[in-house]
């Protein structure tokens, strides 16, 4: 079978070939996450769980920068390949992945120092603490494997090669979940050990996708001798801001949902919510690895001025990202019960309680693949206002309205059905951004 590139004309059977990779590395990202979550709660209990959840979003937003620079740079290093100066994309690329290095080291080192009032700050309470800092000492040390192995992903579509980050993603994460059950359920390390088995998978999908692109091959993009470009990463963190809100603001509205789960619960709530949050990684990861998947395409055709196709990608990309959220909301109310039992099921209160929250949750999902596209459109566009602005608003001022306001109306159903709600009003702002700019763009 011939294989795809940027330049061709993509139909249904092509567009799903050539994203499926990405999608199926996002799910199985997904499921080694769930995995970890699993082997935690059952082997160490809710209260671990926790912890893991109070420390897992400020590597999050440590990551942020990496998420920026990756979709960011993405988009700029395809369009660049579809203006014909390959050269020069392969300088810019170079760039970015030396900078995602030196600042990733820096905040791995400052992460491991002051780690205890980080998670304090992220609400760890005395109860959680000594969980929460020999989890983050460890996960945060790996912070800058975590941030190059999101970074390189990334180019790997715009190298025309997602089946090759998808192996390696795979074995990465398989890496992880082995070590998971022996360095907990065998060696007895702890939450220690959960991190340890994390931070070695980052390092296999960070430095082996390193070592791909240093070494000799037929790869169109390749790691070599660059300068440094100031404009052109001004441009790249612009254009990628707003995956930099989106990933800044989730961790935060993360931090803001444990804070107020933990006033109105207490650390079973925030184990609740634990569930919540690998369930909606495993469902979102779909959409997630499918935007990841087309936005080279949307960037090359767009720097190519190939309109025709610009817009027949857009149109096939959105009636495939609007069948998958009523399909994953369909399956995830279906399916909640077995889901959950499977983290708390020890714990019939605790069961009770994730599964009645995670149903009113689940209801997000009806538009939350429209939001997340639409996100990752404009940025392929390199149109960066738009996309801040739209990540700005989604995850940032509406999660983080509806947390502190529908509480105080609906109790903790409210806290449950703050996403929701969020995701409602993100979609008219979504549908009236890509009614505004089609004139512009010509999609």
């Amino acid at each position: 079978m011939a294989a795809i590139r940027l330049s061709d004309h993509f139909s249904y059977g092509h567009l799903l070939r050539f994203t499926l990779p990405s999608i199926v590395m996002m799910i199985l990202s997904s499921l080694y996450g769930v995995a970890d979550g699993l082997l935690v709660s059952n082997l160490l209990g809710d209260v671990s769980l926790s912890a893991v959840n109070i420390v897992w979003p400020v590597l999050m937003l440590f990551c942020a920068l990496g998420h920026m620079v990756s979709t960011g740079g993405s988009a700029v290093v395809a369009r660049t390949f579809g203006e014909g100066k390959d050269a020069l994309a392969n300088r810019y690329f170079s760039m970015l992945v030396y900078c995602v290095l030196a600042l990733g080291t820096v905040i791995s080192v400052a992460g491991v120092i002051w780690v205890e009032p980080i998670v304090r700050l992220a609400g760890a309470s005395e109860e959680l603490l000594p969980d929460c800092v020999a989890y983050g000492r460890v996960l945060f040390g790996g912070t800058v494997m975590a941030m190059l192995e999101f970074t390189l992903h990334s180019f790997f579509i715009v190298a025309e090669q997602p089946k090759l980050g998808l192996a390696i993603s795979t074995v990465s994460g398989v890496i992880n979940v082995a070590l998971d059950a022996l360095f907990i359920g065998v060696l007895h390390w702890g939450v220690a050990g959960a991190a340890g088995a994390t931070v070695i998978g980052f390092c296999i999908g960070g430095i082996i996708p390193l070592l791909y692109f240093i070494l000799p091959q037929r790869s169109t993009l390749r790691l070599g001798k660059t300068r440094f470009y100031g404009r052109v990463l001004r441009e790249v963190c612009a254009n990628g801001s707003s995956e930099l809100v989106s990933s800044l603001s989730a961790s935060f509205i993360s931090i803001l949902y444990n804070h107020q789960i933990m006033r109105l619960i207490g650390s079973r709530g925030v184990a609740a919510f634990s569930v919540m949050m690998y369930v909606d990684f495993m469902f979102a990861s779909a959409i997630l690895g499918f935007a990841m998947g087309s936005a080279p395409i949307v960037s090359y055709h767009y720097g190519a001025k190939n309109h025709g196709e610009l817009k027949n990608v857009f149109r096939k990309s959105l009636r495939l990202v609007l069948g998958a959220d009523l399909a994953v909301t369909l399956l995830s109310e279906a399916i909640s019960r077995p889901l959950t039992a499977a983290f708390v099921g020890y714990d019939a209160e605790l069961l009770a309680l994730t599964v009645h929250g995670f149903r009113l949750f689940a209801l997000c999902y009806l538009c939350n693949g429209l939001n997340l596209y639409a996100s990752s459109f404009f940025t392929a566009l390199c149109d960066a206002p738009v996309s801040a602005f739209l990540s700005f608003m989604r995850t940032f001022l509406l999660r983080g309205g509806m947390v502190l306001l529908l509480p105080l109306l609906l109790g903790m159903d409210g806290i449950w059905l703050a996403v929701t709600v969020a995701e409602l009003l993100a979609a008219v702002l979504s549908i009236t951004f890509f009614r505004r700019k089609q004139p512009h763009y010509q999609y």
